[in-house]
């Protein structure tokens, strides 16, 4: 069978390895870090659903699968757990003659309060979304490598991809820091250095990068039961005992940076009774690819030699994405459910 190399061990290469494995193609998985998941993928927030929500391009016509998908994952790997709490959201509740999403309901504050039991001041109205869920997304995409090592995939971590081979405009696999790894097809999932990768390429990458900082706290169980997004923050438990904290973008130094941190702490425990145990056990910054028009996915080369994979919210899609990219490969027929997501080639 063909040989696949996929380049970037985070959610999305990590799912289609797996995909592709569970399949019998012998495939390679290039990490760039010394483990899954320590770009981008392990400092998501990792809230998932298919009702609120941006979802531009051909994201539209992934959303119906994504529930299923993660499913699916958790029938096929026992250790994946999706934590289905809902989500309440007062950041920006629509007009009350403004029509929500299927699966989301206005709630007011005796419900709210019934929900998150510990806020100390519950707003008059939320969006409540019961199906929204969230996963520890470093777990998973171990879990993931780990399932298609056993299946016979080869993983490589601390392994950087400088460039591709190509001869005659024919790519014939990857150079990298460790040698040449040849394939019949690469897949890239690598985030924002796909674009540079692609400098040689006959392919349109219109790709921006957004900067996101996440915080992890300790905390006493369940002090956050749900999902919150509330105009001051985002926050949810990641697992018993840890959240997750989005974090406010800071300009400038290291210092700066952990001021606010401390206050995006000082915020949540200013909402939440129960909360003098909080403390900060760190934060990050990662900078996620944002495609211009919706996720990019599908041959990047007229001769197939080269596939692009990359998205906004990849942990929202890796699944369904994994899926459908190992359907394509292994079938070599196209997915009509990425029709609207195909990269350019000219």
């Amino acid at each position: 069978m063909s040989a696949v190399v996929v380049v970037g061990a985070g959610i999305v290469g990590s799912s289609v390895a797996y995909h592709l494995a569970r399949r019998g193609v012998p495939v390679t998985l290039l990490g760039q870090g010394p483990a899954p998941a320590t770009g981008v993928t392990g400092n998501s927030f990792a809230w998932i659903g298919d009702s609120g929500g941006h979802w531009p391009g051909g994201a539209g016509d992934l959303r119906e699968y994504v529930l299923a998908d993660y499913r699916r994952l958790e029938n096929e790997l026992p250790h994946v757990t999706v934590r289905r709490t809902g989500s309440l959201s007062w950041a920006d509740v629509p007009a009350a003659d403004s029509r929500l999403e299927p699966g989301q309901f206005r709630v007011g504050r005796s419900e709210i309060a019934a929900l998150e039991p510990n806020l100390r001041h519950p707003p008059d109205q939320a969006v409540h979304t019961p199906s929204d869920a969230g996963i520890d997304p470093t777990a998973l995409t171990r879990t993931l490598v780990e399932t298609a090592a056993a299946h016979g995939a080869t993983v490589l971590h601390d392994t950087t991809v400088t460039s591709l081979r190509v001869t005659d405009g024919h790519v014939e696999g990857v150079l990298t820091s460790a040698g040449f790894h040849a394939a019949t097809t690469v897949v890239l999932t690598a985030g924002t250095t796909i674009p540079e990768l692609c400098e040689r390429l006959p392919v349109d990458l219109p790709m921006a990068s957004s900067p996101a900082t996440l915080a992890r706290v300790t905390t006493p169980p369940g002090l956050v039961r749900t999902i919150v997004a509330s105009p001051d923050f985002e926050v949810r438990e990641v697992r018993e005992g840890h959240l997750l904290l989005v974090v406010p973008q800071a300009e400038g130094t290291a210092g700066n940076r952990e001021r606010v941190a401390q206050d995006a702490l000082r915020d949540l425990k200013a909402a939440f009774r129960g909360s003098d145990e909080c403390r900060l056990l760190g934060h990050r910054t990662s900078s996620r690819p944002m495609p211009a028009l919706g996720p990019v996915i599908g041959y990047a080369t007229h001769d197939r030699s080269v596939y692009v994979a990359v998205m906004h919210s990849a942990i929202t899609l890796a699944p369904t994405v994994g899926r459908l990219i190992a359907d394509e490969l292994t079938t070599g027929r196209p997915a009509p459910e990425l029709r609207r997501c195909r990269p350019r080639v000219h």
